[in-house]
């Protein structure tokens, strides 16, 4: 009975060692980034500028096209999502960048309201 009984408490210490050692933390994004976006009206270079505290962010953002405009968005493991409200013309709009974070890159799609979806890439500077 002893031997079941050691079995079983090897078992489970195992099973929460695994567990534990599988939460995997949140990428970090703080820092400067410098883009490549690519869409079907062009290519453009924005830079963010970027803060964490946790899985929350902030920053600002600048591009020739847009301007200057604040950035809100969140980290979960490596995914992130920015969300970015720029106004011009006297129309407002969302940008929302969602993608990937490997390290000092990250990459994947960025939507731009009615002007349409592109394909964005950065690093950090």
């Amino acid at each position: 009975m002893n031997s079941v009984r050691r079995l079983f408490v090897a078992a489970l210490a195992a099973a929460a060692f695994v567990s534990t050692g599988a939460i995997a933390a949140d990428a970090n994004v703080a820092g400067e980034w410098d883009l490549t976006v690519e869409t079907g009206n062009g290519t453009g270079t924005p830079h963010m500028s970027l803060k964490q505290q946790g899985t929350a962010v902030t920053g600002l953002y600048k591009s020739a096209t847009f301007g200057e405009a604040p950035i809100t968005g969140t980290v979960k493991g490596n995914e992130v999502t920015l969300n970015i409200k720029v106004s011009g013309q006297g129309q407002e709009m969302t940008i929302v960048y969602t993608g990937t974070v490997e390290g000092a890159t990250m990459k994947g799609k960025v939507s731009l309201g009615e002007l349409g979806e592109g394909t964005f890439s950065g690093k950090k500077a």
